[in-house]
């Protein structure tokens, strides 16, 4: 019988991020969200905790880990604060991994150390401000002129793109004209000093409110040829390839917080009194909280099944958008229903549901809507485009 019982080793990587998200970020993120302020000081802990370089191999500066040891951390993080997750999800899944999956020897040689130690963090140059959920509509372009590409264009909701140990954004650019009229879309490496490069103002976010975000901008920004990123013409199916991959890493999010929510609720529920008893002796309260229970559950097992498909080597691209979708629902309901447990305290953004009703929205709309995962399911089942 399948199991989907945590190898030791899995297990001790669970409980340690547990703990670690539990005494070094639970007491201290608050402030963080409420200044909106990036947690460079967590940042740093995890990158010396390895968090950065699970999924990579050691040759290449990282853990030997595997992506389901990412999406595990993601899940304990989440727990607490998906800033910090989120930070972590996009280091790893959208900064690192597509240099780890097309880079030339020479450009893992350059990045990956420093990427995989949280020293420095790279970010994804995909949505831009008329391509959100059509990624193909790539405006970006990027020309030959001399040895170099020069790029412009903009870029915007970029995570990590403008920390102070942000060292590079890869973007999709325009490189040129298919024979079928179709864009050549490319990838290029962009390092984050190069002139022609900037990062416009922060935005101020709904929610992940201690997480990075910005808007990019390259006017006639050059760099040199060789920081093509895999092949010329295969930089958007190389991003769909990322970008399948991080869904399942942004389901273990999306259960993380479905999960804190739970947490929160049934400690909520033990302590606060009503009508002369804890609330959580009513039958509506302890109905709320197991339905939030089977949700996160549900979404749990949904993100297993796609990581042990995809680290399988077996097509997953259905059960990455099926985890996607249904973590990404359970973390909104969750959200909504510990709100309803907390009551007016559950309204204040001092309480961690408060911030976790914040969070949960997006999760419906990045690295994929809910209608784009719904798009791929019905594909992949075979009907009618």
């Amino acid at each position: 019988m399948m199991s989907h019982r945590l190898s030791p080793e899995h297990e001790e990587l669970r409980r340690t991020v547990e703990e670690f998200a539990r005494t070094e970020v639970a007491p201290v993120i608050g402030d963080y969200y409420e200044r909106a302020a990036f947690p460079y000081d967590i940042v740093a802990k995890m990158g010396r905790m390895g968090l950065f370089g699970l999924p990579f191999p050691e040759e290449e500066g990282g853990m030997g880990g595997d992506y389901f040891a990412l999406c595990l951390a993601l899940e304990e993080l989440a727990r607490v604060d998906s800033s910090v997750a989120i930070t972590l999800e996009a280091g790893v899944s959208l900064g690192a991994m597509p240099i780890h999956r097309f880079g030339s020897p020479e450009q893992k040689a350059t990045w990956l150390p420093r990427l995989c130690s949280g020293e420095a963090l790279g970010a994804f140059g995909l949505t831009e401000p008329d391509g959100g959920s059509d990624a193909g509509a790539t405006r970006t372009t990027a020309r030959l002129d001399g040895g170099e590409w020069v790029v412009n264009g903009t870029k915007c909701f970029i995570t990590n793109s403008g920390t102070a140990i942000t060292a590079l954004v890869t973007v999709t650019a325009v490189t040129g004209t298919r024979p079928d009229g179709r864009p050549e879309i490319s990838a290029i490496i962009v390092p984050s000093d190069t002139p022609g490069f900037s990062v416009g103002q922060k935005y101020s976010k709904v929610g992940w409110s201690a997480s990075d975000t910005n808007e990019l901008v390259f006017v006639d920004c050059r760099v040199p040829e060789a920081n093509l990123l895999g092949e010329r013409g295969r930089g958007y199916a190389q991003f769909l390839r990322i970008l399948d991959e991080g869904r399942v890493a942004i389901a273990a999010l999306a259960v993380g917080l479905a999960q804190g929510c739970v947490d929160e609720s049934l400690r909520y529920a033990g302590e606060r009194t009503a009508f002369g008893r804890e609330i959580g002796r009513y039958q509506a309260i302890q109905f709320k909280i197991a339905d939030m229970a089977a949700r996160a559950h549900t979404a749990r097992l949904a993100y297993y099944d796609a990581a042990a498909r995809m680290l399988a080597g077996e097509p997953f691209k259905k059960e990455a958008a099926i985890a996607k979708l249904v973590a990404s629902n359970a973390a909104m309901d969750n959200a909504r229903d510990a709100t309803q447990v907390f009551g007016g305290y559950g309204f204040m953004n001092e309480s961690a549901v408060g911030r976790f009703y914040r969070d949960a929205k997006i999760l419906e709309v990045g690295e994929g809507t809910s209608e784009i995962q719904r798009m791929i399911i019905a594909r992949e089942l075979g009907m009618p485009a």
